[in-house]
């Protein structure tokens, strides 16, 4: 796929919100409609080692990069693809002695290219670096203290021969990766592994409830002929049907919280007061806050003490995950349920917590019959919330798939393997590492589910004697993070 589609986007100033992009085009759910190579990206500190430094895949083993020692590539041609961005940070790692954090890797990067090309339009650019915001003015003490910090440490790291930038211009960049530093994913989508800039999808106003989504694509360097090979890139997908002149919206945020909660965050990460629909009518905030109804409705006391009591679970849960105590945290769960489902209604934000978080460790334990139960009461809640189009849920879905499909719960398995893909297809597309290992999936669970249909008895019999001779696939670790933000904010 080419990356390009900028002429189907103009940019606008929108009120009250400054500059927007808008459709030239009628899109379908679906439809790429543009596709952005990072203007400049880096590796987070903690995974240098582990992830390519050019496209973020997670491999096994690496190539590193006999100069500097620092940058490690799958292989020859993603090293290859690094040198331009990579040649004067290898020397100047070299000449510190070690290789700095990584905003100052980004903000170095971001000014050799300016160096190499000067600071007005890139190619396939709709705005300028210089152009981006970056709301250093509505920085507050500590992120003043902060920046002044990192300008610091760029200096002494920004080697002398290269060209020499003022300290206002230096705060600018670092404003900008502040506010505009896009996360990126490995190909499985399941971990944070990185920080880039792109200067057309910083265009795209926020909405709660957005039209838009955007995913991260690796690409694909190993395609045997060249003319398949595709770039690392982020996409803009239409989740919607947007006509021409629509303004295209992304969501800098997880819908899954009130309105209020969202506009604070919205506010402390991105300097912007929310004034959509979904805000300013509290739409959807009411099954969030669901209590059970009926002759048995909780007093208001009796809600209070249970979201409190949530509060403070999740609060133990986040410790014990942190020092892998994943049993600890079972129990937590468990004790936080009980006292939970007499209380809360099945849409409520604190009980779908809980409930994705013990699916997600209990199948990391293999305990995979209980995780499909809370996986399922997860699911059926999210429905209710999510846009149906959301990449979260969709996501969600396939987990809960998966969990099933271990706990040999094959017709519900396949079913929520169905769904996922029917879900992943608008929002990552059918070429993506995630879409393609679900299409395996469903293939797979299809054949079971026929198989389960004709003889069950032989079913359950085929499953017992692979599993005897297969380790069965482990999930993956559970992660710390709670779902990411579009754009990364360093904590």
């Amino acid at each position: 796929m080419t990356v390009g589609g900028m002429e189907s986007v103009e940019v606008f100033t929108s009120e009250g919100k400054g500059r927007g992009l808008k459709a030239q085009k009628e899109f379908l759910p679906g439809d790429v409609i543009f596709a952005e190579p990072a203007y400049a990206a880096v590796v987070f500190d903690s995974l240098t080692h582990v992830i390519c430094h050019t496209c973020f895949k997670r491999q096994e083993r690496l190539h590193r990069c006999g100069q500097c020692k620092f940058a490690y590539y799958c292989d020859r041609t993603c090293q290859r693809a690094a040198w331009l961005n990579h040649k004067n940070e290898c020397s100047a790692i070299k000449r510190h002695g070690k290789a700095p954090t990584e905003n100052i890797r980004l903000a170095a990067r971001i000014m050799w290219r300016i160096e190499r090309e000067g600071s007005g339009l890139a190619e396939g650019c709709l705005v300028s670096i210089d152009d981006l915001q970056n709301h250093v003015d509505s920085f507050d003490e500590e992120e003043k203290r902060e920046l002044r910090a990192d300008v610091e440490s760029f200096l002494e790291f920004w080697p002398p021969q290269s060209q020499q930038f003022g300290m206002q211009y230096i705060s600018h960049i670092f404003g900008v990766i502040t506010c505009n530093g896009f996360t990126l994913s490995d190909q499985r989508g399941l971990q944070a592994v990185g920080v880039g800039i792109f200067p057309n999808l910083c265009q795209a106003n926020h909405d709660c409830w957005p039209n838009c989504t955007v995913i991260f694509n690796n690409g694909n360097h190993e395609a045997v002929r060249s003319m398949f090979h595709t770039q690392m890139r982020i996409e803009l997908r239409a989740l919607n049907k947007i006509s021409p002149g629509d303004e295209l919206t992304v969501s800098y945020v997880d819908f899954l919280n009130v309105g209020e909660e969202r506009r604070k965050q919205l506010k402390k990460q991105y300097y912007f007061d929310c004034t959509c629909e979904h805000c300013k009518k509290q739409i959807k905030d009411d099954l969030m806050l669901a209590v059970k109804e009926g002759e048995n409705k909780p007093s208001a006391e009796t809600v209070k003490e249970v979201i409190q009591f949530s509060k403070d679970t999740l609060e133990k849960i986040n410790k014990a995950r942190v020092e892998g105590a994943y049993h600890e945290v079972v129990k937590l769960c468990r004790e936080c349920l009980k006292k939970q489902e007499p209380v809360l209604g099945d849409t409520n934000l604190y009980l779908l917590r809980i409930l994705s978080i013990a699916s997600e460790v209990l199948s990391y334990l293999q305990m995979f019959e209980e995780a499909a139960d809370y996986a399922k009461r997860m699911v059926d809640g999210y429905m209710k919330i999510y846009h149906p189009n959301n990449a979260q849920l969709g996501m969600a879905v396939m987990r809960a798939g998966v969990t099933h499909w271990h706990a040999g719960l094959i017709e519900a398995g396949h079913g929520l393997i169905c769904k996922a893909y029917a879900i992943l297809l608008i929002t990552h597309g059918p070429s993506h590492p995630i879409t393609k290992d679900l299409e395996v999936m469903r293939v797979q669970t299809e054949m079971e589910l026929r198989m389960f249909q004709q003889n069950e008895l032989m079913y359950y019999k085929m499953r017992e004697a692979a599993l005897k001779n297969q380790k069965i696939q482990v999930m993956p670790e559970p992660s710390n993070e709670t779902s990411p933000s579009l754009f990364h904010k360093k904590e």
